[in-house]
């Protein structure tokens, strides 16, 4: 085969230009790594309200990673938008997850999420716990009186970004090659959810060393007793 009749390949900005317009049989939601990319020109919004402590004020030392006991938090949405919901925690050093069945996108299914990590590590959450960092949903709204605790601050990133969040927004990628977006999360059981948190607390990391997320974290929480 001459170097003329070989066939053109295009790059993967053009295929995914492609799927944009409708020429290929994929959709962009079936690819797990496209719905995380920016499709469209960014747009600056404004007028949203900050719910409590802003991301600014957030120690810088946390960003390094090198201190256990900061988390991110964020709401899993099935097709019912008002339906049940999952609940995700990541801890941002060990990269540990907590997964949790919200009957509801509410304040009232938070609190009882977050009552129920309190009764699991008892005295000891407030140093588990040091810091939650949230988007400004209102389901979070009350974040800060269900923790209700002067030992844990809660946090909330800027509107609009979630970026801010970001170790838990890749670990919600993660969550979707078992629970696809539009999967109506009241048909979800408590096994499914269970099995998906266990395999993203036993899946090597690469940035961990190849170490496991629940081999870190036990280490730590090993610490702190």
């Amino acid at each position: 085969m001459d170097a003329t009749s070989r066939p053109s390949v295009v790059c993967t900005k053009t295929l995914y230009h492609y799927i944009d317009l409708g020429l290929l049989p994929v959709k962009n939601i079936d690819l797990p790594l496209k719905v995380t990319r920016w499709t469209k020109n960014k747009r600056t919004r404004q007028h949203k309200k900050v719910l409590g402590t802003s991301i600014e004020e957030r120690m810088s030392y946390i960003d390094e990673r090198q201190e256990f006991g900061h988390w991110e938090i964020d709401t899993v949405l099935g097709k019912r938008k008002k339906g049940a919901a999952l609940l995700t925690l990541t801890e941002r050093k060990t990269r540990k997850e907590h997964m949790i069945k919200l009957e509801q996108k509410t304040v009232v299914s938070v609190h009882q999420a977050i009552q129920s990590l309190k009764d699991l590590y008892g005295e000891a959450f407030p140093s588990v716990f040091k810091t939650i960092t949230s988007d400004n949903g209102s389901e979070f709204s009350e974040l800060t009186q269900a923790i209700d605790s002067d030992d844990v601050t809660v946090y909330y990133t800027h509107p609009y970004t979630s970026g801010e969040r970001g170790t838990n927004e890749r670990h919600n990628v993660l969550i979707q090659r078992f629970i696809p977006k539009g999967k109506v999360i009241e048909d979800i059981d408590d096994t499914l959810v269970g099995y998906v948190e266990n395999w993203c607390n036993t899946l090597p990391r690469k940035i961990l060393g190849y170490q496991i997320p629940n081999d870190q974290f036990v280490e730590e929480i090993a610490k702190i007793a």
